[in-house]
């Protein structure tokens, strides 16, 4: 890291963009669109994710209807599609990690403000499920509100102007490349949250680019900092999946003698794509051994152009043999890292076993060892397991 790049700007407010960023709005579209392109005879397939991202609602229903060729006005989807949303904006998820943020920068007195290119009125609906959340902004600000939504800069210019506070002392977070762009147009430090998989090397305008928010560190920008972590690690709302082993003794296995095993990603996919890549921790049940700490990483396989993230449980025991087509249940409790590239072989399991010393130590500690005792663990053990 150069100097420069270390020397961050001081902030003393956050702005915050809505969809993508603190909401997997996607997830709700796909569904929406999914159903709503049947009647033309089309099916969607995610594939205008990454000309939408970003963009205001009419710009976004432009690339749909000309991409799917549907034989109405943008005027005609945008009134057929809306209430089809509006239906739906109470089953929108808060994204990893946002409500953690919110909670912590209100508990700490920092002023809040979320600007989006939505119309105010739709910004309102879809917060008002998530708890707590409208009474911790001080500013909402629509793309109704202005002249032009972003990439201007005119929505974080007026949200700065509202919060009386100077456009330098004001920290973006965003999910898109015309957030980042209005962000920077504004004078403002950007940190970008990549919505879009594998995309990270084109936010280069931006001050920083981070995984998730997971991964955000607000002293850098001169904000209190988390005081969630614990021992390397940090704490998240227990989550499960399971199925039968695809691959016992996967690839990484051959080189680093431990065994990963490949889980098919089918029927998870949704969960997946809520979950950012990277490297987390917990407790894995093998139906017919017994229960084990685990350290398992999620994300992209960069050999191949993968569609889906894949998931790798790595089981802390040695096995002496293979456990392919074995039933596997996992209890993810805990996140450790980012995924990241690493410049060899060696360092990369350097950093597997240091993950692995990590948890290792960790799932020692009373808050996730309490873990161990799920039900949805113990209900997949066969026959008696009293000596676990």
């Amino acid at each position: 890291m150069s100097m420069a790049s270390s020397l961050r700007k001081l902030v003393s407010c956050v702005i915050l963009d809505l969809d993508g960023t603190l909401l997997n709005t996607d997830g709700i579209v796909s569904e929406v669109l999914k159903l709503y392109l049947v009647k033309y005879g089309k099916q969607w397939d995610g594939r205008e994710a990454h000309k939408t991202v970003g963009k205001s609602p009419l710009e976004a229903s432009a690339v749909i209807v000309e991409d799917y060729g549907l034989p109405i006005s943008i005027n005609e989807f945008v009134s057929e599609i809306t209430p089809l949303f509006n239906d739906q904006w109470h089953n929108i998820r808060a994204l990893p990690g946002a409500n953690r943020l919110i909670n912590h920068l209100r508990g700490h007195n920092v002023r809040m403000a979320l600007a989006s290119n939505s119309s105010r009125e739709i910004i309102e609906s879809k917060i008002s499920c998530q708890t707590g959340w409208k009474e911790s902004f001080s500013v909402i600000i629509g793309g109704d509100e202005v002249t032009a939504g972003k990439p201007s800069p005119e929505l974080f210019l007026e949200a700065a102007k509202r919060l009386n506070i100077d456009p330098p002392k004001c920290l973006v977070i965003e999910d898109s490349i015309p957030g980042v762009t209005a962000g920077k147009a504004a004078g403002m430090e950007v940190v970008a949250v990549p919505s879009l998989p594998k995309q990270s090397h084109v936010y280069t305008s931006a001050d920083e680019v981070i995984n998730s928010l997971l991964d955000l560190r607000p002293e850098k920008w001169g904000l209190p900092p988390f005081e969630d972590w614990v021992e390397g690690t940090l704490p998240i709302e227990p989550w499960y999946i399971g199925g039968p082993v695809i691959k016992g003794f996967g690839r990484g296995s051959k080189v680093l003698g431990i065994p990963t095993a490949n889980l098919s990603t089918e029927g998870y996919s949704t969960v997946l794509l809520e979950q950012p890549s990277g490297v987390y921790f917990g407790w894995a049940a093998l139906s017919t051994r017994g229960i084990y700490k685990m350290v398992m990483s999620i994300g992209w396989n960069p050999y191949f152009n993968n569609p889906e993230k894949t998931i790798e449980p790595w089981l802390l025991h040695d096995f002496d043999d293979d456990f392919y087509g074995e039933d596997l249940r996992l209890a993810i409790v805990g996140y450790i890292r980012p995924e990241a590239n690493f410049p060899s072989l060696e360092s990369l399991i350097e950093k597997i076993y240091e993950d692995r010393r990590i948890a290792e130590t960790a799932l020692e500690l009373p808050l996730y060892s309490k873990c161990r005792e799920d039900p949805y663990l113990k209900s997949s053990l066969n026959g008696d397991n009293s000596h676990l």
